[in-house]
C-alpha cells in the first residue's frame, strides 16, 4: 500500500512537478498549499509567496495561446504542453538546488529532529526505515519522552 506506514512514501521526481497544474494550488487567506496526488501540503514561508507569485505572473515560450488557456504551473515552449523534465531540472542546477541530492540528505536531516515514529508517520514509511536512517544521522530519540516529561511547565 503506497504511501502508508506500512510501505514506501510516494515518488517526489521533477516529473511530478512539471505535470502540477494552477489547480494544484489551493490558496486560503495567507495559507498555500500544493496538491501532490490526494494529500494538500501546505507551503512554508517565504515558498507560498514564490508559489503565489508564480500562479500570477507564470508564462511559456509558445507564441500560441494565453496562460489562461494553459493549466500548467511550469508552462512551456510548445502549446498547452508543460515545461520538460530536464528543463525543470537545469534551472534548479542553476539556482543551486540538487534534486537527487537534496532527496537523499532530506530524511537523514529530519530523523535527527523528530523521533522515528513521528518521522514513519510523516513521510509515509516503516518505522524500521525511520530508525535506520535515525541511527545512521546520529539522531538519539531513546530519551525523547523522558526530556518531554522532565521539562518544566510555565507557571
Amino acid at each position: 500500500m503506497q504511501g502508508s506506514h506500512w510501505g514506501p512514501a510516494p515518488r517526489r521526481t521533477i516529473a511530478t512537478i512539471s505535470q502540477l497544474t494552477v489547480g494544484d494550488v489551493h490558496f486560503e487567506g495567507d495559507a498555500v498549499s500544493v496538491t501532490f496526488g490526494t494529500s494538500p501540503n501546505v507551503l512554508p514561508s517565504p515558498l507560498a509567496s514564490l508559489v503565489r507569485e508564480l500562479v500570477a505572473t507564470r508564462q511559456g515560450k509558445a507564441k500560441i495561446g494565453t496562460p489562461e488557456d494553459v493549466p500548467w504551473l511550469f508552462p512551456g515552449g510548445q502549446p498547452r504542453r508543460p515545461l520538460g523534465d530536464d528543463q525543470i531540472g537545469q534551472r534548479l542546477h542553476k539556482i543551486g538546488i540538487r534534486p537527487k541530492q537534496d532527496r537523499s540528505t532530506a530524511p537523514f536531516t529530519l530523523a535527527s529532529e523528530v523521533p522515528a515514529a513521528v518521522l514513519a508517520r510523516m513521510l509515509g514509511v516503516h518505522i524500521k526505515i525511520a530508525v535506520q536512517w535515525q541511527q545512521a544521522s546520529a539522531g538519539d530519540w531513546a530519551a525523547y519522552a523522558a526530556d518531554v516529561s522532565r521539562r518544566t511547565r510555565p507557571t
